[in-house]
This record gives C-alpha cells, sequence and structure tokens, in this order.
C-alpha cells in the first residue's frame, strides 16, 4: 500500500512543485507578465510540438495505435460535454453557463498530460493519441458553446465570422500540426539525420518544465465568493465525475498502463488555462474561467495522485 502511494505521488507531486516555483519566481519578480506569455507562447508554438515529435519519430506507429482508444477518447469527450452541459443547467445564470461547461470537461491535456507521462513512463506517445481524439473535440465544442452562450448581443454573422475563423485556428494548431507531423514521419519512414534528431531533442526536453513554470506563474488569486458554486461544481465535475464515469469503462475496455493513464489525464487534469483566453474573447467576463483554472490545477495534484494510488492498488498501472 505504501509503495503504491510512494508511485502516486513519485508522478504528481514533481509536477505541482514546479509550478508552483512558476509563481514564486512571478511572486518575486524574475518573471514578469510579457515574459510570462513569450514563456507561454514559446511552449506552445515550438516546445510541446517538437515533445511530440520527438515521441512519435521514435516509435512504431503501426504498434502503438490503437483505434479502439483513439475512438474512447473522441466518445468520452462528447459524453462528457453533454455531462457539463447537464451541470451548467443547473445555475439559474444563464450568462455563466457557456464558461461553466467549458472548464468542466476542458482538460490541459498536452500541458499537463505530456508531463505527467514522460514523469511517469518516460514517454509521452500515449498523450498524442489521446490527444487526437480529444482536443479537436475540446476546441470546436468550445468555441460553439461559448459563440452560443457569449452575453454579448452580437449580430448573427459576426459571430459565424469568429467560429469560422476560430476553426481555421483549431487546424492551425501547432499541438496538432506536431502530431501529424510526428505520425507522417514514422509512418512513412524518413531517415533520422542525427543533427536533426538531437535538434528535436533538445527542444522537446524543455517543453515539460518550461510549460509547468508558465503554467504556475501565470496564476492569479481572484475573489470567487460571488462564483463560488458554478466554480466549484465546473472543478467537481473536472476532477472528480469525469474520472468516476468513463475510468471503468476504460478498464473494462481493456486499457491498462500508459493507456489508462493517459484517459486519466484526459478525463481528470486540471481545466487548461487557454479557456480563459478564448473566454475574454467571446464576449465572457472569464471569472469562472480563471477561477477554475487555478483551483482545478492546485487540487489536481492531490485527486490525480488519488486516481493514480487506486489504480496502482487495483494492478491497472
Amino acid at each position: 500500500m505504501l509503495e503504491n502511494l510512494v508511485f502516486s505521488l513519485n508522478a504528481t507531486m514533481p509536477v505541482f512543485l514546479v509550478m508552483v516555483l512558476g509563481y514564486l519566481l512571478r511572486e518575486i519578480g524574475w518573471l514578469t507578465v510579457p515574459t510570462i506569455g513569450a514563456i507561454n507562447k514559446l511552449v506552445f508554438q515550438v516546445f510541446l510540438p517538437a515533445l511530440l515529435v520527438m515521441d512519435l519519430v521514435k516509435q512504431d506507429f503501426a504498434a502503438i495505435w490503437d483505434g479502439t482508444f483513439v475512438l474512447f477518447c473522441l466518445v468520452a469527450t462528447l459524453l462528457s460535454i453533454l455531462i457539463a452541459t447537464g451541470i451548467s443547467w443547473m445555475n439559474p445564470n444563464r450568462e455563466d453557463r457557456g464558461e461553466m461547461i467549458q472548464a468542466a470537461y476542458r482538460s490541459a491535456a498536452a500541458t499537463l498530460g505530456i508531463a505527467y507521462m514522460t514523469n511517469i513512463y518516460n514517454n509521452a506517445a500515449m498523450v498524442s493519441l489521446m490527444i487526437i481524439g480529444s482536443v479537436p473535440i475540446y476546441n470546436i465544442a468550445a468555441v460553439l458553446i461559448l459563440t452560443i452562450t457569449s452575453p454579448e448581443n452580437k449580430k448573427e454573422t459576426k459571430k459565424s465570422a469568429v467560429i469560422r475563423r476560430s476553426m481555421i485556428n483549431t487546424a492551425k494548431n501547432p499541438i496538432i500540426l506536431g502530431i501529424l507531423v510526428g505520425l507522417f514521419w514514422s509512418v512513412a519512414g524518413l531517415p533520422k539525420p542525427p543533427i536533426v534528431m538531437k535538434t528535436i531533442t533538445y527542444l522537446g526536453n524543455v517543453a515539460s518544465p518550461l510549460a509547468l513554470i508558465g503554467l504556475g506563474a501565470s496564476f492569479h488569486f481572484t475573489d470567487v465568493k460571488e462564483k463560488l458554486v458554478p466554480v466549484c461544481a465546473a472543478v467537481f465535475s473536472k476532477l472528480v465525475l469525469l474520472c468516476a464515469v468513463f475510468l471503468p469503462v476504460a478498464v473494462l475496455l481493456g486499457f491498462r498502463e500508459e493507456k489508462l493513464v493517459a484517459a486519466l489525464i484526459m478525463l481528470g487534469s486540471a481545466t487548461t488555462s487557454s479557456s480563459f483566453v478564448m473566454a475574454q474573447n467571446m464576449g465572457h467576463k472569464g471569472t469562472i474561467t480563471s477561477c477554475a483554472v487555478m483551483i482545478s490545477t492546485l487540487l489536481s495534484s492531490f485527486t490525480l495522485t488519488i486516481w493514480l494510488f487506486l489504480l496502482k492498488t487495483l494492478g491497472y498501472v
């Protein structure tokens, strides 16, 4: 039992502590707002895609591909959105529902997922399959939900333009592009020149620690009294409810080890920080989203430890 607890803590606490370091660096003034923005941009557009390319190129893609797992991630994501929508209807304030829905289902699957998987298994290949099944749905659904529930009374043509632009941005997402490049390189069996591979490896190795520092440095403690109930509902859904519903299904489907942990990260990791930017840019206040990101990221270090401990004790990971 103690061994399983140590395994779980070793998997989650380093991630949490690096985020705390990022927060402290900002508090003492070593990281400024422009610097944090530059770090997050570099991680998203350069380092994370490089890490995904690195992991996929090293894999025999034909061997790691699992259509059932990708389909599970896709279906679980769609059903998670429906569950989050149902929870949001318990909130009488309609203007809050869009933010609630997004905060309740949209995980930091790329940033935290890669960090956790590389920490546990030293490989993020299964995260790539999970991202293929979930992240495009995350983004498309968020655009539609936030547009429909926007408190601003925008013209339909303007909403259509926002949707169209967001869909294009989703297709240009560096994470998605990194996966596609890595998949093509692996499947096509292209050469792997040492100079190119070492360069990609250097970039990829920077991704996880720098992403966690940037995420921690982005925290801002705000007044949550007015929105405490919807925030708590969204965080409970994100960290507990979705795992309780879908992890047993994943186990019954035979997923173990890396696949099961990747599913856990998809279902139970914190709300992604990019959801706050999207909410604000689409006419929402962003209060619920920012609070959900902050609280879920803080608590996920403990809830993921508990979930991992449970799965490890049961012999599934």
